[in-house]
């Protein structure tokens, strides 16, 4: 039996993502043993996840006055108990130091709900509606310090309906991001993957642009 990756991974809320990769961890297929989740909110409902599928769930809240720095060296702390191969972010809503990052280079990734290097930050939906883009998708890529800035490995991309809304949108995004991270992941934890001078190596090839799938590429995955 070929050795488990232990991952940690990092939520804020409901955990979908999260929910995609322990059904894949699950079922055998992505190779990985989630060591820890860790939520900087008391009740985010990834947190009854992680315990209805026996997996170590922690709460780290920022105290009060606690600047960034000060968390991420808390931060840090639990996970280097954890120990883990990788960290994924998993609709963790906190912008990390660069003192974290750079201790954890090339093995945390993030999934971004953006056809990255577009639409960085936050309420991607609406302003890709409200610059009427006929395309839209999701990114996994590794994290660097600069927010949603780190080499992109994959991304899968949806064409916009003239009847799409935020929600429509919301909901089509996240179900690609549940096929499109676990992949990574595994590409990942089979050694396929890696970040080498800013760039991302797969396969042992410097990716000259992502690995971009459509929609039903994805979904039928």
């Amino acid at each position: 039996m070929s050795t488990l990756l232990p991952i940690s991974v990092l939520i804020s809320g409901s955990g979908t993502n999260l929910q995609a990769i322990l059904d894949a961890a699950g079922d055998g297929r992505l190779p990985v043993r989630i060591v820890s989740v860790i939520s900087d909110q008391a009740d985010a409902y990834g947190l009854t996840r992680a315990a209805k599928s026996g997996v170590p769930g922690m709460v780290l809240e920022a105290a009060g006055g606690m600047n960034r720095e000060g968390y991420d060296q808390a931060l840090g702390t639990l996970l280097e108990k954890s120990n883990p191969g990788l960290v994924v972010l998993a609709g963790f809503m906190r912008i990390l130091s660069a003192g974290l990052v750079r201790d954890w280079e090339g093995r945390m990734l993030n999934v971004h709900p953006s056809l990255l290097p577009g639409y960085r930050g936050l309420h991607t939906h609406r302003r890709v509606l409200e610059a009427g883009e006929s395309h839209h998708g999701t990114s996994v890529h590794f994290v660097t310090e600069e927010l949603d800035g780190g080499p992109v490995i994959a991304q899968a991309k949806l064409r916009i309906g003239p009847g799409d809304t935020e929600q429509t949108l919301n909901a089509r995004v996240q179900a690609l991001e549940h096929r499109m991270y676990p992949a990574v992941i595994r590409w990942f934890a089979q050694d396929r993957l890696r970040m080498a001078d800013g760039h991302v190596e797969l396969d042992g090839t410097r990716l000259r642009e992502p690995v971009i799938r459509d929609e039903e590429t994805w979904l039928r995955s």
